[in-house]
């Protein structure tokens, strides 16, 4: 019953699937490290609603985690106000169409960077802090990590990076610290326009013949924080079967 709550950074967390995760970790009695790049407004709104619910329970970090210098600066402000740090959550994505022909190398070193390259060194990053916490990390992957999507193969390749350093990671990190990836396959449609026809033949491959919900996502996520104490080096598709029929 005195045991401190456990704290969690969210990377991305200030709408979309990183809100809900804020959220359902928040009302499971976790300390969030809220972190954004550009969204302040959101951001700042729903700190404020959490901290609304329990004072003192939820921090702002803002940074552009391009920036590969600023990422163990933001290590050290989540653990600062708590001093711990038991979950990292690498969330905070990029996602746009890169065909070949018009793809760039400033597309490469974003999709990469955000997708693969903060993950990696905002885990080096959190290591010793997660170590002492027996705590874990969780990146969010995509069930496209297994099979490319037509038109992205710069983030295809970055989220099949991140499935791999979830894994290795594992490895490098165990005993101590847990190490696993959630895969979301149709639960929230780009923010850039998609017709209902291809809506529906996305939705029409999957088992379960529905589009899933972001706290599908995050309800898992706590799954993994929570109850799945020997569970690491795993990535669960949360797709209502959609990998079946690719």
């Amino acid at each position: 019953m005195n045991a401190k709550p456990k704290v969690a950074l969210i990377t991305g967390a200030a709408h979309r699937i990183g809100a809900e995760i804020a959220r359902q970790l928040h009302g499971a009695g976790m300390n969030i490290a809220l972190h954004y790049r550009h969204s302040q407004q959101p951001a700042e709104a729903l700190a404020t609603a959490l901290n609304d619910e329990r004072p003192d329970s939820v921090i702002l970090i803002q940074a552009d985690l391009l920036d590969t210098s600023v990422l163990p600066k933001i290590i050290t402000e989540a653990c600062k106000p708590w001093q711990r740090l038991d979950v990292l959550i690498n969330n905070a994505s990029t996602f746009y169409p890169t065909e070949i022909g018009a793809a760039t190398e400033q597309d490469w070193d974003d999709l990469i960077g955000s997708n693969l390259k903060a993950p990696f060194f905002l885990a080096q990053a959190a290591a010793r802090e997660l170590t002492k916490q027996h705590g874990c990390i969780i990146n969010i992957v995509d069930i496209h990590s297994q099979r490319p999507m037509k038109g992205y193969p710069i983030y295809s390749t970055a989220k099949a990076g991140l499935a791999m350093l979830t894994m290795s990671l594992a490895r490098e990190l165990g005993p101590n610290v847990r190490v696993n990836g959630v895969a979301p396959g149709a639960i929230l449609w780009p923010e850039h326009e998609m017709n209902n026809q291809v809506k529906e033949e996305i939705i029409d491959r999957t088992a379960l013949k529905r589009q899933g919900t972001a706290a599908d996502i995050a309800k898992t996520v706590l799954f993994l924080i929570r109850d799945a104490a020997y569970i690491s080096g795993q990535i669960i598709n949360v797709d209502g079967g959609r990998t079946l029929n690719f």
